[in-house]
């Protein structure tokens, strides 16, 4: 057993690379997009200073559309459109694409959730006082939700985990891939077993760095 690890172990430490470039990735798509539409969906919601009824309502539907595809069926509906950003559809980056995509709307709406626990009262009384739109979030908004920013980025990356793992059934790399070409096709248990504990490990090691650095904020 321990001859076939070392043996794994260049096929290993590579699909975790690829696995880590993926959800990076997506990660980082998801905090520049989906953290501004996740706001940009509360502010203009009803008797908010930004309140635009057809802009949250489009918003809403994009957003709710996204979302409603099964990941693995967005891979695939996705794939011309990687092809014709990158000229590939195989690899850890064409398939950060579709990880992206997905990533985006799954954290704007944790970003808006996490928006509405803010006391509106407080928001009130910075218009009273004349701040601008711009203020508000940067001043208000913005520090009231760090924990919960922390802990929607935290979920969005278990979740991208998990997707990551369904790009490797179609050339995406990864994790996922090692387990399907050397333990699903090559009937391989301790293949499959290695991949599933690293899987869990990443998750666990992800999970509690989120949780420290989300109390961590919250308490400063």
């Amino acid at each position: 057993m321990i001859e076939q690890f070392i043996e794994l172990l260049p096929e290993l430490n590579k699909s975790f690379l690829e696995t880590l470039i993926m959800v990076g990735i997506g990660l980082l798509v998801a905090l520049i997009v989906g953290l501004p539409l996740g706001i940009l969906l509360f502010v203009t919601d009803r008797d908010l200073f930004l309140e635009n009824r057809w802009l949250k309502s489009i918003l809403g539907v994009v957003v709710n559309l996204v979302r409603s595809v099964p990941f693995i069926i967005l891979l695939v509906f996705l794939l011309p459109f990687t092809n014709f950003l990158l000229g590939t559809t195989t690899g850890p980056v064409s398939a950060s694409v579709s990880l992206s995509v997905a990533a985006i709307p799954f954290y704007a709406r944790i970003v808006e959730s996490a928006a509405r626990d803010i006391d509106r009262g407080v928001i009130e009384a910075a218009i009273a006082c004349g701040a601008s739109p711009w203020l508000i979030i940067k001043d208000i908004i913005f520090p009231e939700i760090k924990p919960g920013l922390i802990s929607g980025l935290t979920i969005t990356a278990i979740s991208l985990i998990g997707y990551s793992a369904m790009a490797g059934a179609i050339g995406g790399g990864g994790i996922g891939d090692l387990a399907i070409r050397y333990g699903y096709y090559r009937y391989d248990d301790f293949v499959m077993f290695t991949t599933v504990i690293l899987l869990v490990v990443m998750v666990q090691v992800i999970q509690y760095a989120g949780d420290f650095i989300s109390k961590s904020v919250k308490k400063s």
